[in-house]
């Protein structure tokens, strides 16, 4: 496996200065951030390290230069919007941007892209796949053809009470990634599996490693810390903000050696990427980058 880490962790950064830390804290590769230039509309958005819009061919040189002269790879081009969202023009905006990064991740030879399916929030589950059957086979065969593989992150994109009370993504469960890679009926769709999620679901996250381990494309070093006070105080159908939070690898209940021996088992050697969502590391840049020292110290006893 490659060691990494998702670049929107260090949003104020040029891509060159990104990888510059990236190289100097001697990490493998980067799931580089390649949202539209603008304001966020949450957390860990918004952020713009390649610029899809402004693809030269100069500029396709100069980032695959720079990424060989840092040896440090390009794991996958980042977009992770509500392809699905119940906003008509938010929904439009965001399909035209994610069909412009597979575009890019084609031309750049990385052919990833890593993304959520949407959902909308206010529509059940069986809506939702009915909505999946319509919005997403133009977007499936544009990546074919480019033959770009999309990775699904399996967030649920449900924290507060902007997300309730059906979340931002649909991809949530092994239950609902059956139907929707039956319902795609392409090898390009995969999963970019991320055991936090499953924690505070209350999902085995070992298990379905072993069953889907030929649509893991990517994967994800997150931790969630669950606080049983606080569930017992406010129950499962609380925001889940309510009683859990994303913390560093090592400070939350993923059981890292076991999750890591699992991708071993299934052969797993791809881009394994640490996702930094821990609140207590991003009052400062020194504290950002002591996130990432961190993380990949951790990880290193695992993954080498």
């Amino acid at each position: 496996m490659k060691l990494g880490f998702v670049s929107a962790i260090l949003p104020d950064k040029t891509f060159e200065e990104m990888m510059d830390i990236a190289s100097d804290l001697g990490y493998a590769c980067v799931e580089v951030a390649c949202w539209p230039k603008g304001k966020a509309e949450r957390r860990y958005a918004g952020v713009t390290h390649i610029d899809v819009d402004d693809l030269s061919e100069e500029k396709i040189a100069s980032i695959l230069a720079y990424s060989r002269n840092k040896k440090v790879e390009i794991s996958s081009l980042a977009y992770y919007p509500n392809p699905m969202d119940g906003n008509l023009e938010g929904r439009r905006l965001s399909i035209s941007h994610l069909l412009k990064v597979i575009d890019a991740s084609a031309k750049l030879g990385i052919n990833m892209v890593t993304t959520f399916i949407g959902r909308d929030q206010t529509k059940t589950v069986e809506e939702n796949l009915l909505l999946f059957q319509e919005l997403w086979p133009p977007i499936l065969r544009h990546a074919e053809q480019a033959g770009v593989r999309i990775a699904i992150e399996n967030c649920p994109m449900l924290f507060g009470k902007d997300q309730w009370p059906g979340g931002q993504n649909l991809f949530t469960t092994p239950r609902i990634w059956r139907e929707v890679l039956k319902l795609a009926d392409t090898d390009i769709l995969g999963i970019n599996y991320d055991p936090s999620h499953m924690i505070w679901q209350q999902i085995d996250y070992l298990a379905p490693l072993y069953e889907f381990k030929d649509r893991i494309f990517h994967v994800h070093f997150k931790d969630i810390k669950l606080y049983p006070d606080k569930l017992k105080e406010v129950g499962v159908m609380a925001y889940p903000l309510d009683y859990m939070s994303p913390k560093l690898p090592g400070y939350g209940d993923v059981d890292w050696g076991a999750y890591v021996s699992a991708l071993h088992d299934i052969g797993y050697d791809g881009y394994a990427c640490i996702e930094v969502e821990d609140r207590a590391f991003e009052s400062s840049e020194k504290k950002i980058l002591d996130s990432l020292k961190i993380s990949k110290r951790y990880m290193e006893q695992f993954v080498i």
